[in-house]
């Protein structure tokens, strides 16, 4: 592996073990056993390091984000796709842990970021959107206008509320744990003939927090 790939996934390492504010470049370095001058050879600061970070970060969440807006969904899509939307924040929970003081230092992240925003807004309408069509939700379309901003809103500061919660759980379960507050928030339109869905989730999700 190259030495800018090193350094790459070592300070999105101990940004998200660590958090951002706290690492800096002498950090990274001292971590790699390189010196200083050598990693400043690749990134001329920690902000050059960021916003790589940040590139790749966009371009994997752009990607999902598109899928819902490409393809079909169904119920059980839609818990695996909340799935990997999580796992991918998790990967980078230094961005969301952080989140109003990156945004605040990057104003060219702040405007991309934002982007991003709309983006959660559209699947989320769009993957309720399909399932409303094929009759699994029971959902008006100023209701389905709000449960997406909220999904948004939540995908945005689940980290943020889980940490304030002090939960300290595995990263499997903590994910598992946002994918159970997304369907909560759909639970209350789905028809009659489909709870059975919501309550296969509760069991999971329960079996999961209860063999910590």
């Amino acid at each position: 592996m190259k030495t800018r790939d090193k350094i790459l996934l070592t300070s999105l390492k101990l940004f998200n073990d660590e958090g951002e504010p706290s690492v800096t470049t002498v950090d990274i370095a001292n971590e790699l056993d390189i010196s200083p001058g050598n990693l400043y050879y690749h990134f001329h600061g920690k902000e050059a390091i960021i916003a790589e970070l940040f590139d790749a970060f966009e371009v994997e969440l752009v990607d999902i984000l598109k899928a819902p807006l490409q393809t079909s969904i169904s119920p059980q899509d839609a818990w695996f796709y909340l799935y990997i939307v999580f796992e991918h924040l998790y990967n980078h929970r230094y961005l969301y842990l952080n989140l109003n003081d990156i945004l605040q230092r990057y104003p060219d992240i702040n405007r991309r970021f934002n982007k991003l925003l709309d983006m959660k807004v559209d699947a989320c309408r769009a993957i309720a959107s399909e399932l409303a069509e094929a009759g699994i939700l029971n959902i008006s379309e100023l209701q389905l206008a709000r449960l997406a901003d909220n999904i948004a809103l939540n995908l945005t500061f689940w980290l943020n509320y889980t940490r304030l919660r002090d939960h300290q759980s595995a990263h499997e379960v903590m994910i598992h744990q946002g994918v159970f507050q997304q369907m909560s928030l759909v639970a209350p339109y789905l028809q009659p003939d489909f709870r059975y869905f919501y309550d296969e989730c509760c069991a999971l999700f329960e079996a999961l927090t209860h063999s910590e």
